[in-house]
């Protein structure tokens, strides 16, 4: 078995990572989320799913060339630091975790409030933390065992999230009255606007399942093809599920933005439906904890390795399951820890905010790497030039100017506290070594 630079063992092969990406995108959000859209854009939001589709298929395919090129663990932030330096590769890598500690936390407490709705002594705090707490704590045991077992669950989760969404599309067909699926009017470029942000948030955290990079098999060229199947899989299941919901409960589905695909398989295979997709919905969400405590942990542990955080204890590879444990076990912590705390909506847009601006150094990284010569390692390249690579980031500061003026201050504050405290490390650093 081929080991990476970094020591850790190459065990992910393509299917292994499309069933990660895919894992990861299709979330909790998918289950609520036609609601969302016909409220926006009535029938006409299946325009919205191919516009924004469009979109993350461009980013994702900037991900795939310097996912080639750059084949260490770390994700984007590898990506951009490789591209730009220490300072872009610091403040990359802040958003990428604080999206993903944020967003584990607010999913870890839905899933913990699907089951109070099922056995409402879950609501008590003590059972609540102590669920919290076997959560996090057995899916960081699991993963600090190997990779190979990390990977395992998540094809696992993937497949169960799956089937019933699956179920729901090839039988909900009967049910729909194409009547609804009639435009009533034509879109307009703002509604298709807002329809489109919510949606790029659905279809982001696909590009974390490329923080495992040096544990993937034949990088150069797993990595593109992981990425066209894993993104045109979610988009093809996506527009498959808003025609279905929308073609069965008609002007009924933006006011059923708790459970719209429950009450689509109400009607579909009665009762049984509800409650098949209610499970449905704990698995996704507990799918989506697991792919990302596989693998978030690695970016710390390259920030680690790199010097960007000056605690070099959590670049530790366990020395028998060569997995960066100490990361998996710090990354678990602080997940468990906001999860017991809760309360912090207003922060979860600002971390979305910051993974919007992930992609947007990873977008302009394609065109610093391939500036670099010594990369030309013959992996995976976009055609067309710097066309996709600019389009991408126009896009992304398109999408960016739609969130409201507190918004943007939040994360330009973010953005400033973030700078200071990279500066005054530097400068610590200096002394230090004097």
């Amino acid at each position: 078995m081929k080991t990476s630079q970094e020591g850790l063992k190459r065990e992910v092969g393509v299917w292994g990572l499309s069933a990660n990406i895919v894992n990861i995108m299709v979330g909790a959000g998918i289950f609520v989320l036609p609601a969302i859209i016909a409220e926006t854009m009535g029938a006409s939001g299946v325009l919205a799913y191919l516009f924004c589709g469009l979109l993350i298929g461009l980013v994702m395919l900037c991900f795939a060339e310097v996912g080639s090129k750059v084949t260490h663990s770390g994700g984007g932030y590898a990506y951009v630091e490789t591209a730009f330096g220490a300072y872009p590769g610091f403040l990359v890598s802040i958003f990428s975790l604080m999206g993903s500690i944020f967003a584990d936390a607010a999913v870890s407490n839905a899933l913990v409030e699907i089951m109070a709705l099922l056995f409402p002594i879950f609501k008590t705090p003590p059972l609540r933390i102590f669920s919290l707490f076997l959560l996090f704590s057995g899916l960081a045991i699991l993963n600090v065992i190997g990779v190979k077992q990390g990977i395992g669950l998540v094809k696992i989760t993937t497949v169960a999230k799956l089937i019933p969404l699956l179920l729901l599309i090839s039988f909900g067909w009967k049910d729909v009255q194409w009547v609804n699926l009639s435009w009533e009017s034509e879109p307009t470029i703002q509604k298709l606007g807002e329809a489109s942000l919510i949606l790029f948030f659905a279809f982001m955290g696909g590009d974390a399942g490329l923080s495992i990079g040096g544990e993937i098999k034949n990088p150069q060229k797993t990595v593109p093809r992981a990425i066209f199947i894993g993104i045109s899989g979610v988009l093809l299941l996506y527009i498959l599920i808003q025609l279905v919901s929308q073609g069965i409960l008609g002007n009924d589905l933006p006011n059923l933005k708790e459970a719209p695909l429950a009450e689509a398989a109400k009607v579909v295979f009665g009762p049984v439906g509800y409650t098949f997709l209610f499970v449905g919905t704990g698995i996704s969400m507990f799918g989506m904890v697991s792919g990302q405590i596989l693998n978030n942990p690695r970016v710390i542990f390259r920030l680690s390795r790199d010097g960007v955080i000056p605690f070099s204890r959590l670049a530790s590879i366990h020395h028998k399951f060569k997995t960066p444990y100490l990361a998996i076990l710090l990354y678990s912590g602080l997940g468990f820890t906001l999860a017991t705390i809760g309360g912090f909506r207003q922060l979860a847009v600002i971390a979305a905010s910051s993974v919007l601006l992930l992609y947007f150094g990873v977008s302009l990284s394609v065109i610093g790497l391939r500036r670099k010569k010594d990369l030309d390692n013959g992996g995976f390249k976009i055609p067309f030039g710097y066309t996709v690579p600019i389009i991408s980031a126009g896009i992304i500061l398109f999408f960016l100017s739609n969130l409201t003026g507190f918004e943007i201050q939040g994360m330009l504050t973010l953005i400033v506290v973030l700078t200071v405290v990279y500066f005054l490390g530097k400068v610590y650093r200096k002394l230090k070594n004097r």
